[in-house]
């Protein structure tokens, strides 16, 4: 019965050539769909892969680099020269000519730059064929964008009385209190074994439980409280938002400054905690790291992507801390019940919002 069936059905050409029409149709709408993700899909990987930031910094400037050049530029402009400096734009100039590697610097280099300057020459033609001079101006106004500029600080007159003096000049601090010693060196990159094998992104300042730790610049209070690692520790971006810094192993049961909190505005040369001997634990409030030491270091962020992600980029600071050592905080014990310290000459810089 069902062979009889079959035999007796006999498509039409019309129907046969509907049914070809229609797989057609339906053929050419899934490969256009499917060329229309495919088309989006890579105009978005395309519009990714044009998002361009710098992905790595390499910052080995050294501090006698910065010494000269934050000179030159301090000194041309509080003498108010017919040339001025920007010793950021020096820096880069210098890391064209030795590759980005400072530990053969020569300040006749420097030297014969200034000369060629003062010649007339600007430091534009002296770098529009520089290939990667760019690179090197946008990396160290990363790393030192915040630390030369106007500000006004308090000074104390004969008769006891302070006012304010406006300056041009270094305004980043080391992050040791003034009258407090330390000891480093640059360990940069050391092998760490605690929780997972890991490198060393920072610089250790060994010194006394209980001294008073400075914020290097003016910015916002980002990360407050424990962590494993780093034990009680704070967290500041710079006002730009291209530097974090992160001071870490504070002490234990009184770790911070009276009154800090995570979103508070803090000053350049402002006490914000103490150093102690916290952290590798999971544990709160316990000292596991052997020596009492300031981990500090630098992170920089080009683009919002690379915060918490195997994408960030923390440079040695070694030379920096070097550098910002003719720069302290001088503090007192403003409250000596908790025996909590503050800065003793105020600061107000210009883009600080109150």
């Amino acid at each position: 019965m069902n062979d009889l069936l079959i035999k007796s059905f006999k498509p039409s050409k019309k129907l046969i050539l509907f049914v070809i029409i229609l797989v057609i149709l339906f053929s050419s709408i899934i490969i256009f769909y499917s060329f229309a993700m495919d088309t989006s899909t890579h105009e978005e990987t395309s519009t990714e892969e044009k998002k361009d930031f710098i992905k790595w910094v390499d910052f080995n400037v050294s501090a006698e680099a910065l010494n000269l050049t934050a000179k030159l530029d301090i000194d041309s402009h509080n003498k108010k020269e017919e040339v001025t400096y920007n010793w950021i734009e020096l820096l880069a100039y210098l890391s064209c000519k030795n590759g980005g590697n400072f530990k053969n610097f020569k300040a006749k280099n420097l030297n014969n730059l200034v000369e060629t300057l003062k010649s007339g020459q600007s430091l534009e033609s002296l770098t529009q064929d520089l290939k990667f001079y760019n690179y090197y101006y946008e990396s160290y106004m990363a790393v030192l964008g915040g630390f030369i500029g106007n500000y006004s600080i308090e000074v104390q007159q004969e008769d006891g009385s302070k006012t304010y003096e406006k300056k041009y000049g270094l305004k980043a601090f080391l992050p040791i209190a003034k009258n407090y010693s330390f000891s480093h060196y640059d360990d940069f990159g050391n092998s760490r074994s605690y929780g997972f094998k890991r490198t060393h992104l920072g610089n250790d300042l060994m010194g006394s439980i209980g001294t008073p730790i400075i914020a290097v610049e003016s910015g916002i209070v980002e990360h407050l409280g424990w962590n494993q690692y780093g034990g009680w520790r704070i967290g500041i971006r710079s006002f730009d938002s291209k530097r974090y810094y992160y001071y870490a192993h504070l002490r234990k049961n009184h770790p911070y400054s009276e009154g800090l909190e995570e979103g508070m505005t803090v000053k350049a040369g402002d006490v914000i905690g103490y150093l102690g001997m916290t952290g590798y634990s999971v544990k709160e409030n316990v000292n596991n790291i052997n020596v009492p030491h300031l981990h500090f270091g630098m992170q920089l962020i080009f683009d919002e992507s690379q915060v918490d992600s195997p994408n960030e980029i923390w440079i040695d600071v070694y030379q920096i801390i070097e550098f910002l050592k003719k720069n302290r905080s001088e503090v007192y014990m403003a409250n000596k019940e908790t025996k909590d310290y503050e800065r003793k000459f105020d600061f107000i810089e210009n883009n600080l919002i109150e």
